[in-house]
């Protein structure tokens, strides 16, 4: 649910805009004001997820997000909305935050944890790829606010099977501490860091390269209150693990690859192809059939049988190859020939990538730190796609622009711009699978 509300507004974004009286630049914010708390709190309400108990943030996040979800549905105009998805994305930090974390506690034996974690990437893998299918089915059968009340009886049933099943965890409790000024630093830093990178594309170069050195300047700050701190927030020698820091570099590739092509693959169907809302939805729905059926199938047996670095490997080489397909995506193309074949091998290659991902960067994180490295890898999930959709937007616009400018037919224009678009993802996708082959090697034994 957290991360599916995170694109199920792709494609109502036309009737949003219609019904509210949203202008072009206005309308990016009812994404990036959901990316931005969720980005920048996840470090924070990890670590606090690991004080408090990690359920008890777990069920108050649902609650927040329910209640967030509720406002989104019923608002009548642009400021209500922002506001509301501002809360939503406060509560889908609180969740996401501390799953991984709850995972690592209940499945301690390697098996069973390679078992839980690919159902986890499962659903949210599958979560993120239906956002567009939902989204247009149901604001083509009813209205955009139902993307939102939708959420109401998944988030109380959601809510209710957590307080019964979940078993209690104390935490280390609130006087083991946090730095809180490090933890204000750090929010600050990363809300910054994905209010820079989403809004690249609206402001000029010279104001975008100083919010960028103010956000250097607060992570350097935060760095500098860590190694002094008594208590900090974030433990510098976390990052003296190969395993957990390599995984979270690839993550951030490998999420502003796939990102980039949900984005854009959806406007190519859209733009240039000529698909509706609905037809645009339905075409995606082979990736979270695909991924869902992998990755609960095969996913975990495959990472016990070859391991987990070689199964990453091979998901990274399907998405590459995807990407390069898809980079060829031409004006007069169609489903069957130009997009359906990326497609499965993108899904493919993602659902044996994530888990495998996922069990790396978790099991480099010591016991006493699970909250924070699941906070971790989930903030560099949202950069890497932030920084994905951010850089291949504006390449993309830039050059159907450049074209227009040449005299270049509308379409032909826009196709070439998601071409170059998609060029730069495979290339993307290559520096993903460099970095994990280079970094994530597992010792000899």
């Amino acid at each position: 649910m957290t991360i599916l509300d995170g694109n199920i507004v792709t494609v109502a974004m036309p009737a949003v805009q219609s019904d509210l009286g949203f202008s072009g630049p206005g309308l990016a914010w009812v994404v990036n004001a959901y990316l931005i708390p969720f980005g920048g709190l996840l470090l924070l309400v990890g670590r606090l997820g690991d004080l408090i108990g990690r359920k008890r943030m777990f069920t108050a996040g649902l609650a927040v997000f329910t209640a967030a979800s509720v406002l989104c549905g019923v608002a009548n105009g642009q400021a209500m909305l922002i506001a509301a998805r501002a809360l939503q994305g406060v509560g889908g930090a609180m969740t996401s935050a501390v799953v991984l974390g709850m995972l690592v506690a209940l499945f301690p034996e390697p098996r069973d944890q390679a078992r839980a974690i690919a159902v986890f990437s499962a659903v949210g893998a599958a979560g993120g790829a239906l956002g567009t299918f939902l989204g247009g089915a149901l604001t083509q059968a009813l209205n955009w606010h139902w993307i939102f009340l939708i959420n109401l009886p998944i988030g109380i049933v959601s809510g209710l099977a957590a307080v019964r099943v979940l078993a209690p965890d104390r935490g280390a409790g609130l006087g083991k501490g946090a730095d809180y000024p490090g933890a204000a630093l750090v929010t600050g830093a990363l809300m910054l860091t994905v209010y820079v990178i989403v809004g690249a594309g609206d402001r000029e170069l010279t104001a975008t390269l100083l919010l960028a050195a103010l956000s250097l300047t607060l992570f350097v700050a935060f760095t500098l209150r860590q190694a002094r701190a008594a208590r900090p927030l974030l433990r510098l020698r976390l990052f003296g693990s190969r395993l957990l820091s390599g995984a979270n570099a690839v993550q951030i590739l490998m999420i502003a690859t796939m990102y980039g092509f949900q984005f854009i693959g959806a406007l190519y169907l859209q733009r240039v192809l000529g698909y509706g809302e609905l037809l645009t939805g339905t075409a995606f729905l082979p990736a979270p059939i695909a991924i869902g059926v992998l990755m609960l199938g095969l996913s975990a047996r495959t990472v016990g049988r070859f391991g987990a670095y070689r199964v990453l490997l091979a998901g990274l080489v399907l998405i590459v190859a995807g990407m390069a397909l898809l980079s060829r995506a031409p004006v007069d193309g169609s489903y069957v020939r130009d997009v359906l074949p990326p497609l499965l091998l993108l899904s493919t290659g993602f659902a044996a990538a994530m888990p495998a991902l996922t069990g790396l960067a978790m099991s480099g994180a010591r016991e006493e730190d699970p909250g924070l490295a699941s906070g971790l890898f989930n903030t560099t999930q949202v950069v890497g796609g932030s920084l994905g959709l951010a850089v291949l937007s504006v390449l993309a616009a830039s050059r159907t622009e450049g074209l227009l400018d040449e005299g270049a037919a509308a379409v032909a224009a826009t196709a070439e711009g998601y071409q170059l678009a998609f060029r730069v993802a495979t290339g993307i996708a290559v520096g993903a699978l460099g970095l994990a082959a280079a970094v994530l090697r597992a010792p000899a034994r």
